[in-house]
């Protein structure tokens, strides 16, 4: 196995003790294009790991609706963080290396180290890294965290699930990277929510409103998505991110840390139980959500199924950084959709009822070959 240079990136908002992020610092770098440019590349063949899209800066109302929801769903949250918490360490115990995905996967990693911290008094070692829907994992970053760890057992965490693409595309990675190096890897994926049925290691499998998916990196410390070019990173590199100073004062990352953390002890005992329960059955995956999917592509002629996103997490994302087309709603009631129908309205995006959906919601993303700006 091959030495490795690389370290850390000292950078973020987050303590090192909460996470320590094995990426390339390129925040000295533009790197950022608007969405419709972006989307045009991206359709004409070029690859969304490539550039970064503008952050989007949400209006006062929007950031007070993320605090009234994040209020009122905070003990939710804490209750499935704890349950998928506690199947890791019943699982794994004290070799547990929590592995997040970022950067959607960082702020869940930390809660996760948090709760075990709390309730078992054990630091896990947590490291966030990058992958890139076909292109893999950051095979640099799982070799230092191997030489690091040569006795750990890797979780790999992260924020939720859409139709499945990243928790396939993990499968894919441990495979290929079990064939070059000769080491196994766990491919599950740990997430609060899987709506999509896409793994065994979850919180819930309810489509509700995880508050990390309202904002962008001003609830992920301050960091960006990550990048994977050419011109910027050579293959003994990590994966690159950019870490945006300049939102230091709209950054609520560490808060809703916090936020979520001081529920756990009310939630100990009903999570120790659910925790147990669930390693203690059979659990299928069975990927319900790409029925949905190719029902809604057919329907709706839709070329790729990477422009069909469903589930309360990725719609939100189609609004705040994708060229948003239609949204299709289960149920505009619901509580954990208002912020969707703020967006939806501020953009001048349709609204569509769609009753039949095992999601409470999807994002379909616009067609936009050709209408660079």
């Amino acid at each position: 196995m091959q030495k490795i240079v690389n370290k850390p990136a000292r950078f973020g908002t987050y303590q090192d003790q909460d996470v320590l992020f094995l990426l390339k610092d390129l925040s000295e770098i533009k790197l950022e294009d608007s969405a419709l440019n972006r989307e045009s590349k991206i359709q004409s063949g070029g690859h969304y790991s490539e550039s970064l899209p503008i952050e989007y800066q949400p209006p006062k109302e929007y950031v007070e609706l993320f605090w009234k929801t994040l209020h009122e769903y905070k003990q939710k949250v804490a209750l499935c963080v704890g349950i998928v918490a506690e199947q890791i360490y019943q699982l794994k115990g004290r070799k547990t290396v929590l592995v997040s995905l970022a950067r959607a996967g960082t702020p869940v990693g930390i809660l996760i180290k948090r709760y075990i911290q709390l309730r078992y008094s054990v630091s896990l070692p947590h490291y966030s890294i990058s992958i890139i829907r076909d292109r893999g994992i950051d095979e640099n970053a799982i070799q230092y965290i191997c030489n690091e760890h040569p006795d750990g057992m890797i979780q790999f965490v992260d924020g939720w699930t859409g139709k499945g693409a990243i928790s396939i595309e993990l499968t894919k990675a441990c495979l290929e990277y079990e064939k070059k190096h000769g080491v196994s890897l766990d491919d599950t994926l740990a997430v609060i929510a899987d709506p999509g049925h896409c793994t065994t290691l979850f919180g819930t499998r309810e489509d509700f409103l995880i508050p990390s998916a309202c904002l962008n990196s001003t609830v992920s410390g301050l960091i960006s998505r990550t990048v994977l070019n050419d011109n910027y990173i050579s293959k003994d590199d990590f994966h690159g991110a950019k870490f945006y100073r300049e939102l230091l004062a709209d950054d609520v990352s560490n808060e809703f840390i916090d936020l979520i953390s001081n529920e756990y002890p009310a939630i100990w005992e009903e999570a120790t139980k659910v925790g147990s329960e669930k390693n203690h059955h059979e659990i299928h995956k069975g990927f319900l959500g790409m029925a949905d999917v190719k029902k809604i592509q057919n329907e709706f002629s839709i070329e790729s199924t990477n422009f069909i996103k469903p589930g309360v997490g990725e719609t939100t994302r189609v609004l705040l950084r994708r060229v948003p087309w239609k949204i299709l709603m289960r149920d505009s009631s619901s509580p954990f959709v208002k912020h969707i129908l703020m967006l939806a309205e501020e953009k001048g995006v349709e609204v569509v009822e769609y009753p039949h959906l095992n999601y409470l919601c999807c994002g379909l993303i616009k067609s936009v070959k050709g209408m660079q700006e």
